[in-house]
């Protein structure tokens, strides 16, 4: 599966359940809690665990912890690109360009 047929399945999977009609301002809500997730699974790969009282993981589970973070951020950032039409391929080229002629 290439970028855009994924994007297309979020767009679909999001829209059966009705997900994509929630309000924006509630959408970027729901990326920032996911983001905190992910830190908080970075800090646990990093030092084997998020807290004090909690048992060290095994890298590899940590790491697949923050791998389900990464791609609930990346499903919010596509319901965002989408309900905005735009394509993740024009968010990379765009981004790729601006980094290009800043750090040229």
């Amino acid at each position: 599966m290439d970028i855009t047929d994924f994007q297309e399945w979020v767009k679909q999977y999001y829209q059966d359940r009705g997900w994509s009609d929630l309000d924006i301002f509630i959408r970027i809500g729901f990326l920032a809690e996911e983001t905190g997730e992910v830190a908080r699974a970075i800090r646990a790969l990093e030092i084997g665990r998020d807290r004090p009282d909690e048992s060290r993981g095994t890298f590899e589970d940590n790491k697949m912890q923050l791998t389900e973070e990464l791609g609930d951020v990346l499903g919010n950032l596509i319901v965002i690109a989408n309900k905005y039409d735009i394509s993740l391929e024009e968010i990379f080229h765009s981004h790729k360009t601006k980094l290009g002629q800043r750090y040229m």
